[in-house]
């Protein structure tokens, strides 16, 4: 029986309350560009629903899609010893993630967060708790063949140079980095080591030019030129293989020699949130299960087809069988366009 590739993922677990609302308005600038949600203040707004998801967040994602693609998958995180860390465990449980490194701490509260649901995008209200971040010892003597590591909250920095410190030790366990929003706020000169050592690097077009301080008058040619020129920057920092997703436009990939764009795969979506977790965790278990980078573009955008026809981040994650058979049930022109 061939042998699972083990995946940890790192980073904060949440539950998502999914409220959705339709007595609002979306108003955004030229191109669609810096677009506010909209509701009338002082007074009492209608919504239609509210469902509650448990055990999500980046890496609680990549966790549950590595489980069900047939990855051996582990999650580090820390929950409250409360109902609702108790809640997320037995989440995670029933979808084959191991739970051996998740801690639960006294006195302080699981993250919860409230996801305002209009048409088929959100708008999260977040708020981290400061939960006493640390590696399990036992992982010195089990190292993971693939580490993910994603979103953190602001008390996070000395963990992060513990997780540097870990994979100096650990020479055999490569990294997945996609940088939450405080990872992006410390600096790519705070996280150089973390850029340094990661194999597999994911963000999205606005974050990388974000990451990088790049300007808009910077970028001058093309949407793929722009793209390849941010991924070439972005390969500079340290990373093997550099990949950006661009929405509904496509997704790309940069390992030094070639450069590759991805369509999406087609359909129509329900509700957006978790696209680009179920893509870069996909694209990261393909690589793991011995995957080419082409290969690995084409697994990607399915799962995160799969994922917006639902609502939450992991109900629509799909397993190995189901994400082969839509593979080959695909258009034609669902292929990888070499760019360079």
């Amino acid at each position: 029986m061939e042998k699972k590739p083990t995946f940890l993922a790192i980073g904060d677990i949440v539950i998502d309350a999914f409220i959705r609302i339709k007595d609002a308005s979306v108003t955004c600038e030229l191109d669609n560009v810096a677009c506010k949600l909209c509701l009338r203040y002082g007074d009492k707004v209608p919504f239609e629903s509210v469902d509650i998801i448990n055990a999500v967040g980046n890496s609680a994602n990549a966790a549950v899609s590595a489980s069900r693609l047939g990855l051996t998958s582990y999650l580090r995180a820390h929950v409250g010893d409360d109902q609702h860390g108790k809640d997320c465990i037995q989440s995670l449980i029933s979808d084959n993630v191991d739970t051996t490194y998740i801690q639960s701490d006294n006195g302080i509260p699981t993250n919860y967060h409230y996801v305002l649901w209009y048409d088929v995008d959100r708008t999260i209200l977040v708020k981290h708790a400061e939960f006493p971040y640390n590696l399990p010892e036992q992982l010195e003597q089990n190292p993971p063949e693939w580490m993910y590591l994603s979103s953190l909250g602001e008390n996070s920095l000395e963990y992060h140079k513990q997780i540097a410190e870990y994979l100096d030790r650990h020479p055999e366990t490569k990294l997945a980095f996609q940088p939450g929003t405080f990872q992006m706020k410390l600096g790519k000169e705070v996280l150089s080591h973390i850029y340094t050592r990661t194999e597999v690097f994911f963000c999205n077009v606005e974050e990388a030019m974000r990451i990088l301080g790049t300007k808009e008058n910077e970028l001058s040619g093309t949407r793929e030129e722009n793209v390849v020129y941010l991924m070439k920057k972005m390969k500079e920092l340290g990373p093997k293989v550099v990949s950006i997703t661009d929405g509904i436009q496509g997704a790309y990939a940069y390992d030094g020699t070639s450069a590759w764009f991805m369509p999406v795969y087609p359909h129509d979506p329900y509700e957006r949130t978790g696209a680009g977790d179920a893509f870069a965790s996909t694209f990261t278990c393909a690589l793991a299960l011995g995957k080419s980078l082409d290969e690995a573009l084409l697994w990607g955008p399915i799962n995160s087809m799969s994922v917006v026809q639902y609502v939450g981040a992991q109900k629509g994650l799909l397993t190995r069988v189901q994400l082969e058979e839509h593979l080959r049930n695909a258009p034609q022109d669902y292929l990888p366009k070499k760019l360079i």
